[in-house]
């Protein structure tokens, strides 16, 4: 396997007291969209500066691209492009304009700018919109002409900042396919640091969750929630046509099975906690039995779910030990507790 495009090594950032980033180590390969998830004060983009040599760590390396953020912070500058949560373009000039200029910046040649930066903007779809101002420009475009904006030096790498703030739904998802049309299409390596759960799990390969400074558990939602949720079973959901009496006489027989931990009834809906997936096993029996079944339905744990879980861990582990948690932890646990 090649080396880590990305490679954070025991990285820490102490502010007097605080520990806004402890003890961070993590594996980026190139080609991955990786989502940094935590809630506003968790280290997101304390992390991000070191990542780009724009603030010193207190101990620990970050290595992008093969460099070291920290002793040579320009070789990073020229692999990566960042994009904050605010990005800020001259509202006087032309989109084409704007762009043109930071091609300059990033000196890119004089004869290829103009057809560079046409190109950025047609990728990220906004050709008919670069000859206007972009003081009339919408939060969602100047977005996407931030989008253009990292890209227009061709970089290695994208960091993303909090991206989807501020966008509508529509925008949110068109701004997100077009990321995973970008990074599969050039084999972009994203970094996308941020607070919104279900805009992240439709893009991201793997995710990290980062609460108070530390980094909880990183990996691919699907190996998180089974090692996260085996341990409480697969539970699925069987309605049925008619309302189930009370007692049910099937539940007897039902408890007698080995692998089914729990059973709960309520109206027409029977809920099974099983320690294995046996959901067809459960359908057959019920229909030889005679029950007309109108629906069958299979929890899935999503981010959410996840976050909440490991969110509410640490609350936990925390409160073992004597600490509450920051302002910013306890409400955003709260939050997604009550959706």
């Amino acid at each position: 396997m090649m080396d880590p495009i990305i490679q954070l090594k025991g990285l820490t950032k102490c502010y007097g007291t605080l520990k806004a980033v402890d003890d961070l180590n993590l594996d980026i390969q190139k080609g991955e969209i990786f989502g940094l998830l935590g809630p506003n004060g968790a280290g997101k983009t304390t992390t991000i500066l070191m990542m780009l040599g724009l603030t010193d760590p207190t101990s620990g390396t970050a290595f992008v691209c093969g460099h070291n953020a920290t002793s040579n912070p320009i070789a990073v500058k020229r692999k990566v492009g960042y994009m904050p949560d605010s990005v800020g373009f001259y509202d006087n000039m032309t989109a084409l304009d704007n762009l043109v200029y930071i091609g300059r910046l990033n000196g890119i040649p004089e004869h290829e700018i103009k057809t560079r930066a046409e190109e950025m903007m047609e990728q990220v779809g906004l050709l008919n919109d670069m000859h206007k101002k972009t003081g009339t420009y919408s939060r969602g475009m100047k977005q996407r002409l931030g989008l253009a904006d990292v890209l227009i030096k061709q970089p290695d790498v994208i960091i993303l900042d909090e991206p989807t703030l501020g966008i509508d739904p529509s925008g949110v998802k068109d701004f997100l396919v077009l990321i995973k049309q970008l990074s599969k299409q050039q084999g972009l390596t994203v970094l996308l640091s941020s607070h919104h759960l279900h805009h992240v799990q439709q893009v991201c390969d793997r995710v990290g969750i980062f609460v108070g400074g530390k980094l909880l558990v990183e990996g691919n939602i699907g190996t998180l929630s089974g090692n996260l949720f085996n341990k409480e079973g697969h539970v699925t959901s069987i309605t049925l046509k008619e309302a189930i009496p009370q007692p049910w006489q099937l539940e007897p027989e039902l408890k007698a099975w080995e692998v089914i931990r729990q059973i709960t009834v309520n109206e027409k809906t029977v809920e099974l906690g099983c320690s294995s997936d046996i959901t067809p096993a459960i359908v057959r029996f019920l229909v030889e039995k005679g029950c007309d079944i109108t629906g069958v339905h299979k929890k899935e744990y999503g981010l959410d779910d996840i976050y909440q879980k490991y969110f509410e861990n640490n609350l936990t582990e925390n409160a073992a030990n004597g600490k509450s948690g920051s302002f910013f932890q306890r409400s955003f646990f709260k939050k997604h507790k009550k959706q």
